[in-house]
C-alpha cells in the first residue's frame, strides 16, 4: 500500500502546482500539470481497483482521479473510474460525492436533450 501512497502523494503534489500557477495567473504548465496528476492518480487506483477490502482509500482514488479526469476534459474516463468506485462499497460519504461528479459531468447533456436550455450561472447554480 505505501506504493499506492506514494504515487497518490505524487499526484496530489502535481495538482497542487497546478492550483497555485493557476491562482499565479501563469496558467502556461496548468494543463501537463494536471495531465501528469491524472495520470499517476489513476494508476494509484488501478493497483486498489480490485481490493474490495482497500475501502476507503479505493474509491476516494477513484473520486480524485475522477475529478482530474474532468478537470483535463476526459469525461468519458471520469465516469469509468465513477462507475468502477461505485461498483465496490466506497462509504456513503464518498457514494455521494461520486454520484454529484457524475451528474455535473452529464447534467448539460441530459438537460440539452429534454429541450432545456439554461444560461451557464443556471447551470452553475445546478450542479453545485
Amino acid at each position: 500500500m505505501s506504493q499506492v501512497q506514494d504515487i497518490h502523494r505524487q499526484a496530489m503534489d502535481l495538482a497542487e502546482q497546478a492550483d497555485l500557477k493557476r491562482l499565479r495567473g501563469d496558467t502556461s504548465q496548468v494543463q501537463e500539470l494536471l495531465r501528469q496528476a491524472l495520470e499517476l492518480e489513476a494508476e494509484a487506483a488501478d493497483m486498489v481497483a480490485n481490493d474490495m477490502t482497500a475501502e476507503p482509500t479505493r474509491s476516494v482514488l477513484h473520486r480524485s482521479a475522477a475529478a482530474l479526469a474532468v478537470e483535463c476534459g476526459e469525461l468519458s474516463l471520469a465516469e469509468k473510474l465513477i462507475a468502477r468506485a461505485l461498483a465496490g462499497a466506497p462509504p456513503s460519504d464518498i457514494a455521494a460525492e461520486l454520484k454529484d461528479l457524475f451528474i455535473q459531468i452529464n447534467l448539460r447533456n441530459y438537460l440539452d436533450r429534454q429541450g432545456v436550455t439554461l444560461t451557464e450561472d443556471q447551470l452553475q447554480l445546478l450542479s453545485g
